[in-house]
């Protein structure tokens, strides 16, 4: 059977094409599908249609569906007056964008919060059998903190009867008052099986106050935690408690989330955390050191979701950083979220050890491999080319603990993450990335010491997308995100040795990552 060469079928194909009518395509069909194609838009990364997003909200599992709400500017790509957005997903990669869930109304603009299947109808805004979804947010009202009052933040309450499709307000907001604090927001709710209760976290100012309540309506105030422990360089916000299993041993604790801003190691916003106790009233912690969920700049104000399979503790943060989020050099978007992670607790050399890793359905989107294993002598480097660029991912295992990872494309720009095993310390130097002069601060090197990771081969695993980069050292004991901006996809990879030893690289493998649009 003779066989076409390609190009001759390729030329029959345009002939044959042109005999028919072109379709015209609309505006708007046109719009759609240049949408999410644009310069640094992320292709496996959550991002919204257009305008501006920042923190994660109401992160909840229902009815085979994960919600993702977060705060929305759908009128600019800067900060204004605040929305709740809103997209769903069956397994935390690909979402379907949802129409706008919650707008500001006469008690204010709507800030971050959490959301809440109430499975037994205790707030009476469902029934028994169609329970309502109910969100808590915080109120945030201008005119007031204008006027100089300090009673200016609230929190409210909005029910679904439809699994998120559509939200109402609650006539009694708002439900919890406040003419103590300036800051007094972010409220993360969740049921307490232990107390049968519902209970609050929400931050003021520099600390956390619990709360308690029987219906998410009336809520009484129980205790603080804060004030004396933790970092302190910004206002505490967005804060999570919840209970993990320790890895590996016959004990549990509690983790509480305090995102803070400015304060962060690497400079602006950050998120810390604490391992300790809570007995159904007071959250404890003898945890001296500040510790640290991720190192680098940018992600921020991340929380987990309620009412999980498994009560796995599934996370996402906001990637970006208040000291240039405004700013960054995109133009119908602005901003996306991490990867979804699952956090886990672990106890090294008596200290606890918070975790966070990319889930593992990540996996499904992880296309064409190259893999191998080679040695690079002291002084020396090997070189990989990166077929997929920025949407990629590289995962390699290794004892070595001096090493230099640089990124380059052909516009001359590169990326470098570079361990030193004397000092235990980990660097990425955005510096010459791409752009980065849109504001002072971006350019330049993150820290991260690695003073507790264990001796012998880690794992080191590396996602890019379009405009960042996370690495994720030993299952995501020590993890940094970062925003880049090159201007051409990075096109090659190249592992130095900078110790005094042959390096044995592992299982080393470069994977193309699917986008999810």
């Amino acid at each position: 059977m003779m066989r076409i060469p390609v190009i001759l079928f390729s030329i029959l194909l345009v002939l044959i094409g042109a005999c028919k009518e072109v379709p015209i395509l609309s505006k708007e069909a046109t719009e759609k599908t240049l949408m999410y194609q644009e310069q640094f838009r992320p292709q496996y990364h959550f991002s919204p249609p257009e305008k501006w997003m920042n923190d994660p909200n109401g992160l909840l599992y229902n009815q085979g569906v994960y919600h993702l709400f977060y705060q929305f500017y759908p009128e600019d790509i800067v900060w204004g007056p605040m929305h709740w957005g809103h997209a769903t997903s069956t397994d935390m990669l690909h979402w379907e964008n949802k129409p706008i869930a919650l707008y500001p109304d006469k008690h204010g603009l709507i800030f971050s919060g959490s959301a809440v299947l109430d499975e037994n109808n205790t707030s009476g805004l469902g029934t028994a059998k169609n329970p309502p979804l109910v969100a808590i947010f915080t109120y945030h009202d201008m005119d007031k903190e204008k006027a100089g009052s300090i009673d200016f933040q609230t929190q409210g309450v909005a029910y679904s009867l439809d699994n998120g499709e559509s939200f109402t307000m609650y006539e009694g907001n708002p439900v919890l008052l406040n003419s103590e604090f300036k800051d007094f927001r972010d409220p993360k709710v969740f049921w307490d099986k232990k107390t049968g209760q519902w209970v609050m976290a929400l931050v003021a100012g520099d600390h956390l106050r619990l709360y308690r309540s029987d219906n998410l309506l009336e809520w009484t105030y129980m205790s603080r935690f804060g004030a004396t422990q933790g970092a302190h360089g910004g206002v505490w916000e967005c804060p999570d408690l919840f209970e993990l299993q320790v890895e590996g041993i016959d004990e549990s604790k509690w983790v509480l989330l305090i995102s803070i801003n400015p304060g962060a190691p690497n400079g602006g916003s950050g998120t810390q955390y604490f391992v300790g106790d809570y007995d159904g009233t007071t959250f404890i912690s003898d945890q001296e050191e500040i510790k640290w969920l991720d190192w680098g700049t940018d992600n921020y104000a991340g929380v987990t979701n309620n009412n999980t399979p498994d009560n796995q503790r599934l996370f996402i943060g906001w990637m970006s950083n208040w000291n240039y989020a405004r700013e960054t050099p995109t133009e119908a978007w602005r901003s996306a979220m991490t990867l979804p992670r699952i956090l886990s607790l672990s106890k090294i050399n008596d200290t606890y050890e918070l975790f966070n890793y990319p889930i593992p359905e990540v996996d499904s989107l992880l296309l064409e491999e190259t893999t191998m294993r080679f040695a690079i002598p002291a002084g020396g480097h090997e070189s990989i080319g990166l077929e997929n660029g920025n949407q990629s991912e590289i995962l390699f295992t290794t004892a070595a603990r001096d090493l230099k990872v640089t990124f380059k494309n052909e516009q001359g720009q590169q990326l470098i993450l570079e361990m030193d095993g004397t000092e235990k310390l980990c660097t990425l130097d955005r510096s010459q990335s791409g752009l980065t002069d849109f504001q002072e601060t971006f350019a330049g090197s993150q820290q991260m010491p690695l003073n507790n990771l264990p001796g012998g081969e880690v794992e080191f695993r590396i996602f890019l997308d379009a405009s960042s980069i996370e690495v994720f050292i030993n299952k995501g004991q020590y993890t940094m995100t970062a925003q880049i901006f090159p201007t051409a996809s990075y096109s090659d990879l190249e592992i130095g040795n900078t110790g005094t030893t042959p390096s044995q690289i592992q299982d080393f493998a470069v994977k193309e990552v699917a986008g999810i649009w």
